[in-house]
């Protein structure tokens, strides 16, 4: 991205979450808290650094006194699913964690000397807030008198019970919002339907005061404060496992809660007294996310491999009701330990189907899943964990995945699956080579197809009048073997057909990022299908060409994303080949170039681009690259 469109992009995220903050905190939020996330954690992205990052709202209100913190309430880093709490987990590696309840209410400080109240005071800007003591004294929770020798403050949360929020004010729109109104009534009036859950206390004077984090509640009880649930675990997935537990129990609960607050048993009070603690973390619940129940397996076969989807009750998720969830393959079953009637976890983080990704719990009467045993061909299924597949070569359903991945590889257009199951299963396409020899007058007397639609078809399928070698190779659908494998083995050597004919297993093997697996795959698969290619090359349906060496943008490789202005994606993809580079389906690691026509979207693409370093060029700067016209 530009620096110009870097620095609007961020001075508009600025505004908004200033926008935002003071909404959620003094009137009525336009956005969930998932989308407030969003927002943050996209100026996370773009600079780190940002002073907006460092600090937190303010929640104060006109008319009350204003009073300092004993010890400055920051805000937390947040994790938003598994996979950024286990990050954090790995950088922290805390030897155990306590974990509690966030709850969804509004912060509070309550200030002690000597063992008595003195005040009470909101978050405010973090530094500075509102004293808030008159209503405070009402609220259930409250405790005026301490020990004598504890001095400091104790940090609660101020919130609406559900009962509460039904019988007296139903008509705000959740318990959160009516609690953040009624605190700060001048005249107090609702503060006694309100209540104090204390999570935290520090001693201003005595940092030896308690010898342990989980010490912190069992002194709270003990002086009479009603506090969160905690719980110690031994390691982050432990964590996870006890999120997707709490995830279920939510509904039940006395109290909103929006998450976990996670961090370790040792005392830092270093830390602590940062604006943003490094040691402790929220790990947020989000709208991707819902728990349901699994009542099937459907077992979708696509060419060899049989892949388990789950069939779950159905959920509301990011604003769609969820009725299936993907599961990968058979060692995600087993690894989650997973039966029908499991209670599971959901998420869906920009997937087309959602995906299971924990276990709540098997609970009594739930059942062993059934694997299928054998394919529709007859063969018995070969179960390798990672993969359930059927091994026979003539397998009718991986013909027709194979045929119907060269369609895609050369991005055929007009040749459906309807269209090409027809001509499979009529016998007149079995192979890729019986579609270079398909005429007009057989298309147009199938079914709803007509001359024109048929001359279309065959248009389409001989329009590309050559191929790469790499483009070939993928084509032909060989478990495992993609491009990026094929230029890796094309580029070491083997620059032509018939040299990869000849090559043996030890002979690739030692290809960087190929390995023996993926070189037994590559020479068996070849052999395995050597009438098959035989009979494309004989079709003469195009020139096979073999690598570009020493183009201008040799070594180099770019993924599109979005619709370009000046061409179509396959030509942009076709003239970064002709320049020596590589095309790529996804970004990964390696990547030279993201291409996009908005380098500054949240899209994830883009996400995934920034976070691995790689460059991302807009659609000018592209064609400067590769000498075209902007």
């Amino acid at each position: 991205m530009a620096k110009k469109d870097t620095a609007a992009k961020i001075a508009e995220l600025e505004r908004e979450i200033k926008r935002h903050q003071d909404l959620y905190y003094n009137d009525q939020p336009e956005i969930e808290d998932w989308q407030f996330d969003q927002l943050w954690d996209e100026l996370l992205e773009l600079e780190p650094e940002n002073s907006l990052l460092k600090r937190v709202g303010s929640d104060t209100a006109d008319g009350f006194p204003k009073a300092e913190h004993l010890i400055p309430m920051g805000s937390q880093d947040k994790a938003s699913d598994p996979e950024a709490f286990l990050k954090w987990a790995q950088k922290i590696a805390h030897p155990e964690y306590l974990v509690q309840f966030k709850l969804d209410g509004a912060s509070l400080e309550l200030q002690y000397r000597s063992g008595l109240f003195v005040k009470a005071v909101t978050r405010g800007d973090g530094l500075k807030g509102d004293d808030i003591s008159a209503n405070v004294k009402k609220m259930g929770g409250f405790v005026a008198k301490l020990e004598a020798n504890f001095t400091g403050g104790v940090r609660g949360e101020v919130v609406m019970s559900h009962n509460a929020h039904d019988r007296y004010f139903s008509g705000k729109a959740n318990c959160r919002n009516a609690a953040n109104g009624l605190m700060k009534r001048k005249d107090g009036e609702g503060c006694q339907h309100l209540d104090i859950l204390c999570y935290d206390a520090l001693s201003v004077e005595r940092d030896d005061f308690f010898a342990r984090e989980r010490d912190k509640l069992n002194w709270l009880a003990s002086q009479g404060f009603s506090v969160v649930e905690q719980c110690i675990l031994a390691s982050p997935q432990a964590v996870v496992d006890y999120r997707a537990q709490v995830m279920d129990r939510r509904p039940q609960l006395a109290y909103d809660i929006d998450g976990l607050v996670v961090k370790g048993d040792e005392l830092d009070p270093a830390d602590a007294r940062r604006a943003r603690p490094e040691k402790q973390i929220a790990f947020k619940f989000s709208l991707e996310e819902a728990i349901s129940r699994l009542v099937d397996i459907e077992w979708n076969q696509a060419g060899a491999t049989f892949t388990p989807i789950g069939i779950i009750e159905p959920v509301q998720l990011a604003g769609t009701t969820v009725k299936r969830a993907n599961l990968c393959n058979p060692d995600m079953l087993r690894n989650l330990g997973l039966k029908i009637g499991s209670r599971i976890i959901i998420t869906k983080r920009g997937e087309i189907i959602p995906k299971i990704e924990g276990l709540v719990e098997n609970p009594p009467g739930a059942r062993e899943i059934v694997y299928p045993q054998n394919c529709p061909c007859g063969t018995e299924l070969v179960d390798e964990g990672t993969r359930l597949a059927c091994p026979n070569p003539a397998c009718p359903k991986k013909v027709f995945h194979r045929i119907r991945k060269w369609l895609d590889v050369l991005e055929v257009r007009d040749f459906g699956d309807v269209l090409l199951g027809k001509l499979f299963d009529s016998g007149r396409v079995q192979g890729i080579a019986d579609l270079y020899s398909l005429k007009v007058e057989e298309l147009a007397s199938l079914e709803r197809m007509g001359e024109a639609s048929a001359a279309k078809a065959l248009k389409n399928l001989r329009s590309r009048s050559s191929l790469s070698l790499s483009e070939f190779i993928a084509g032909l659908d060989i478990e495992g073997i993609g491009e990026l494998i094929a230029l890796r083995i094309i580029e070491a050597g083997f620059s032509s057909i018939q040299a990869l004919r000849e090559a043996g297993t030890q002979d690739l093997a030692g290809i960087f990022g190929v390995g023996e697996i993926t070189a037994t795959a590559f020479v068996e698969g070849l052999a395995s299908l050597s009438t098959e290619i035989d009979a494309i090359l004989a079709a003469k349906a195009f020139e096979l060409k073999g690598p570009i060496t020493g183009g201008p943008l040799s070594g180099k490789s770019f993924c599109f994303t979005g619709e370009l202005s000046t061409m179509k994606r396959p030509e942009a993809e076709a003239r970064v080949k002709e320049l020596g580079a590589t095309a790529k389906a996804s970004v990964v690691k390696d990547l030279s170039y993201l291409v996009t026509n908005d380098p500054a979207s949240g899209s994830a693409k883009n996400k995934k681009a920034r976070e691995l370093g790689v460059a991302i060029l807009d659609e000018g700067e592209f064609l400067k690259l590769v000498g075209g016209k902007s």
